[in-house]
This record gives C-alpha cells, sequence and structure tokens, in this order.
C-alpha cells in the first residue's frame, strides 16, 4: 500500500515539473518574441493573456509617453481603432434580443433618403461588410474633413452619393462605413448618443471603468500617447473621433478587455443563441464563405476555430483573439501605428496553444 501511494506521488510530482517546465518554455517563447519588438527606449506595448479565466500572462513593455520617458505599464489605456466594431455589433445584437429592431431592417427605415439604387441593404449586411456601400476611409477627400467633429447623420451625407462598389451580398469588402450607419441605428433605436449607450449598456454594466469614447480634451488616468515613426518617431496626427465614431473610437486598458471576453463568454450581456450570430462564418449570395462574422473575423489557429479583430488608428494598433475550444484569450495593445501586432498576437497564440 505504502508503495502504490510512492508510486502516486512521484507520478504527481513528474507531471507537475514536466507541467511547469513546459510552461517556462512557452513564457520564455512569449518574452523573446516582445522583446525583439520592443524594447526599453521605443514605444511599446501591453499583452495580456488569459485561460479559462484565469490571467497566465500580464506585461507590459517600452514606453507610454517617448517626451516624458514613461514606461508602459498593464493598466495604461489606448485608443483600439477598429476592435470597436465588437462594442457596435453587441450593442447591435442588444437591440435585437429587446424587440427593437431585426437583421433583416433594411438601412432606408432609419435613413428614408439613403440611395440603395434599388437594392435591399440590411443590417445583416452591415455588421459583415457585405453591403457593397463605399468605404469613407478609402476617399481622399477624407482628409479634408479629418479635424472636423461631424454629426453621424452629417457624416453618413459625406459618402452616402458615392458609386456602390458591389450589389448587396456579391462579395465581402471591409467596410467603416457600415458601422458609421450601425452608430446611427444604435442612436436612433435606443434614444441615446452612440457614446452613451456603450457606456451606460456596456462599460458601467461590466464596471470597465477604463474603457469609454474617446476624448483628445478629456484628462484620462494612465492614458498612452500614440505615435507614428515615419522618419523618426512623431506624435500622432489629429482626427476629430466624430470620423471614426461606431466603427473605430473606443479607448480601454487591456484588463477592461479580459472583463469584456470574459462577459462574453458567460453570456452576461447576451443569450448564447444570439452571440453566436456574431461568431457565425456567413456566406455571399454564392455561398462562398467569408471568414467574418459580426464585428470579428472567424479564422483557425493550429487548427482551433479563432474569432479574432485588430484595430489601427492614428497612432495605435491592437489586436484580439479568443479561441473558444480552449477558452483562451490574448490581447495585444501599442501606441504606435508602426508596428502590427496582429502577427504577433496570432504566434502567441499558437505558443500557448502548444
Amino acid at each position: 500500500m505504502i508503495q502504490k501511494i510512492r508510486k502516486y506521488l512521484l507520478l504527481v510530482s513528474s507531471i507537475t515539473v514536466i507541467t511547469v517546465a513546459q510552461s517556462q518554455t512557452k513564457e520564455t517563447k512569449i518574452e523573446k518574441l516582445l522583446n525583439d519588438n520592443f524594447t526599453p527606449t521605443t514605444t511599446g506595448a501591453s499583452v495580456l493573456i488569459t485561460k479559462k479565466g484565469k490571467t497566465i500572462y500580464r506585461k507590459a513593455f517600452g514606453l507610454s509617453n517617448l517626451e516624458l520617458e514613461t514606461k508602459m505599464k498593464p493598466e495604461n489605456v489606448f485608443e483600439i481603432g477598429s476592435m470597436t466594431k465588437q462594442f457596435t455589433a453587441v450593442s447591435i445584437l442588444m437591440l435585437v434580443e429587446q424587440g427593437k429592431i431585426s437583421l433583416q431592417d433594411e438601412i432606408t427605415k432609419f435613413i428614408p433618403d439613403y440611395p440603395t439604387h434599388g437594392q435591399k441593404i440590411t443590417i445583416h449586411h452591415l455588421l459583415n461588410h457585405t453591403s457593397g456601400i463605399k468605404n469613407y476611409t478609402s476617399m481622399n477627400k477624407l482628409f479634408k474633413i479629418a479635424r472636423n467633429d461631424i454629426n453621424p447623420l452629417e457624416f453618413i451625407s459625406f459618402f452616402k452619393d458615392e458609386p456602390v462598389d458591389f450589389n448587396p451580398g456579391e462579395e465581402y469588402k471591409y467596410n467603416n462605413s457600415g458601422y458609421v450607419i450601425l452608430g446611427y441605428i444604435i442612436e436612433k433605436t435606443s434614444g441615446l448618443s452612440y457614446a452613451d449607450y456603450v457606456q451606460q449598456n456596456i462599460f458601467n454594466k461590466l464596471n470597465m471603468k477604463n474603457s469609454l469614447y474617446a476624448s483628445h480634451s478629456k484628462v484620462i488616468k494612465n492614458r498612452a500617447s500614440g505615435y507614428h515613426n515615419r522618419i523618426g518617431y512623431q506624435n500622432a496626427m489629429y482626427i476629430s473621433f466624430s470620423l471614426p465614431y461606431a466603427a473605430g473610437s473606443l479607448m480601454t486598458s487591456i484588463d477592461d478587455l479580459n472583463l469584456w471576453q470574459q462577459a462574453l463568454s458567460n453570456n452576461l450581456l447576451l443569450k448564447k443563441e444570439t452571440l453566436q450570430k456574431a461568431y457565425t462564418n456567413y456566406t455571399l449570395n454564392n455561398g462562398e464563405k467569408v471568414n467574418y462574422g459580426y464585428g470579428w473575423n472567424i479564422k483557425t489557429i493550429n487548427n482551433e476555430v479563432s474569432y479574432e479583430h485588430g484595430g489601427s488608428i492614428f497612432g495605435f494598433k491592437s489586436m484580439g483573439i479568443y479561441i473558444p475550444s480552449k477558452d483562451v484569450y490574448v490581447v495585444m495593445l501599442t501606441n504606435c501605428d508602426c508596428i502590427s501586432p496582429t502577427q504577433l498576437t496570432r504566434d502567441i497564440t499558437k505558443i500557448i496553444l502548444e
């Protein structure tokens, strides 16, 4: 009996040693990846990895402010660009659950004079980038109004008369204009501004205290400064946040994004079947997959399905990846639009899945 106990304890001890060794090896690989890209004297990144809801890695690299030589820390708050689309998509689905709108509602229900040229453009088309509407960020004249504060309906008028790229559902083409229209639909349906809707129904509800609709003038604790690196570092260009709007104007931290992901995983904001609509790989009219749901790309990493999305806005880039089968979440926020965290975040996820 004693021998059996000893053998059992030896086995448990061996498994523990192997597990710890594997964990250390993974962390070493992750550290090398990050240290190769971010140094103590350059712009940096904030990185978080969770598994089954528990944080297994949380660290910051580089500087949050080059002029003050302030070290980056995990608590820093970043502009997240197009990761905003997740929050817009979930806000739309919350309104769907409440019966206030339908995914098959046409946009003319909310903007009667929108020129659809006889085509049926629905909320569904806007959410998964198959509307064919001209993407305003591809328009050269955008820079003429980049500093102007414009209300949503005025901004929609900026691009609505442009020729469409294709008929609804015929192609997939990433489209910020669609998410601007979604923001306006949220406002018209809820009676709140987009900023207030997200604040009241998501940030406050989830205790995301370091998340907000971006502002240049507001004093924001732990704000990371944004940079370009063209011929040397430069402070990020100014843009009115009324332009990225519901397509890219939110700010947050890695810890708040963890609260966000855990809330989604535990169905705190939406029923499971409703959230699944955001994670569905939709098809074009011809049946071809688009590899996009509502606010998330649907891809694979190490043969595991991944829900992911990046973001880019003047001075910042971001990337978040969730592996549902393993309940693994990896997110990286950076304060220079000179380094894309997309492949880095995917490489880190591969290491975790090894």
